[in-house]
């Protein structure tokens, strides 16, 4: 379980301090898939940082299964648990070699060869890339290095996989594929995805969607409930347009599950 524990997080810009984050309190729960949504400037990069010690709190406790991130003792623990995947995987790509670089942490985890093979084989598979693992990371695409970067934090088997936009660089089709295959890994594997997206629509089957705004946690709760929300659009965001949908349907009394925030709900809806 990660807690954040009434946390503030301050930057010195010249002779003022910003602060990114503001009095924030949060528990992660094992296995969830938790969407966190905001405007630019609203504290997402920051709170994903703060998630595995990144960057440290100015007030308050990052606590990850009990240690705290402020705690140099527990540092290689809380990172080796808590896998981040950044907007921009150039700044997380290390090795000369597709394979060797999904290889490169599981290596650290002290398992024999057979088992690294076995975990490099399957991260491959699931993010499409087991035809690109002899090349040359700079001859990828910019979609198919940033599914390298998931491949590489999904070898480890994280107890928790920060993504912070992690579809930014792949088209519709690549985007949704790779969802749909964080949302199977999670939950097969009990892994908590902890994903930061400008898309709402990606984060629309989470089980949980926090919304930050100026720095403050300002919605969290089941996405259904928090497109819903009068509060919601207060902040600049708009609801998806299935949320949208399914709002105008019951404003004019349709009969419709309130629930519905995907197209795949809401075509299993109308086809039953």
């Amino acid at each position: 379980m990660i807690k954040l524990l009434n946390v503030t997080k301050e930057y010195q810009r010249g002779n003022s301090r910003i602060c990114a984050l503001n009095d924030i309190s949060l528990t992660i729960s094992p296995g969830e898939l938790v969407g966190i949504a905001g405007l630019n400037g609203s504290g997402k990069t920051t709170l994903a940082r703060l998630l595995n010690g990144l960057i440290r709190p100015s007030r308050g406790s990052v606590l990850v299964n009990g240690m705290d991130t402020a705690d140099r003792r527990y540092r290689l623990e809380i990172r080796r648990l808590v896998g981040m995947v950044f907007q921009n995987p150039d700044n997380q790509i290390i090795n000369p070699i597709v394979e060797e670089e999904v290889a490169y942490g599981v290596e650290n985890l002290k398992l024999s060869p057979g088992q690294i093979s076995r975990r490099v084989d399957w991260a491959l598979e699931v993010v499409g890339l087991v035809k690109r693992r002899y090349h040359a990371p700079h001859l990828l695409s910019g979609g198919e290095k940033q599914r390298l970067a998931v491949a590489a934090a999904l070898a480890m088997l994280p107890a928790y996989l920060v993504l912070d936009e992690p579809t930014s660089m792949l088209d519709q089709q690549g985007r949704y594929e790779l969802i749909k295959c964080l949302e199977g890994v999670g939950r097969e594997y009990g892994i908590s995805i902890i994903m930061i997206s400008h898309c709402l629509e990606e984060l629309a089957p989470a089980d949980r969607l926090i919304v930050l705004h100026q720095g403050k946690l300002y919605l969290d709760g089941p996405p259904w409930e928090v497109f819903r929300s009068p509060e919601f659009t207060l902040t600049g965001l708009k609801p998806p347009p299935i949320p949208r949908l399914t709002n105008r349907l019951l404003e004019q009394k349709h009969p419709i599950d309130e629930k519905i925030v995907t197209l795949e709900q809401m075509v299993e809806f109308l086809c039953r």
